[in-house]
């Protein structure tokens, strides 16, 4: 018995994930309520992923690399991720300073090569 297959191309469905612009210079004061925009967003079916503009925060600094710390764990703890949008490479090379990582749109991920691909070897290299 065999059933023949739909014509067309099949259904796919691709989510966008959600975005949370982040305004000019954040208060302290405004961390608690972004963080509850940031909850409201991967509750509210955000595919696990909430991109973070954060091309209007102004110069980067220590407030700004807590303010990502604190909507990262957020997101975690609501079983998401961030990922930030325009993010200043002064702002990336901070954030790696402190020691948080984060997903950076147009950024490839950093990974192990595909099992299987050597690197081209010139005769005469001596072995390691």
């Amino acid at each position: 018995m065999s059933s023949a297959r739909p014509a067309g191309l099949p259904h796919v469905d691709a989510e966008t994930p959600a975005v949370l612009v982040l305004p000019g210079p954040v208060r302290r004061d405004e961390v608690p309520g972004l963080c509850a925009r940031l909850r409201a967003l991967l509750e509210g079916g955000a595919a696990g992923v909430v991109v973070c503009d954060v091309g209007g925060l102004g110069p980067p600094g220590l407030a700004v690399v807590d303010l990502l710390a604190r909507l990262e764990l957020t997101a975690r703890r609501a079983g998401g991720r961030i990922r930030l949008r325009d993010a200043d490479p002064v702002l990336h090379a901070l954030l790696g300073l402190v020691g948080l990582r984060f997903q950076v749109e147009g950024q490839v991920e950093q990974r192990e090569p595909p099992l299987g691909v050597e690197e081209a070897v010139e005769t005469g290299d001596p072995a390691l």
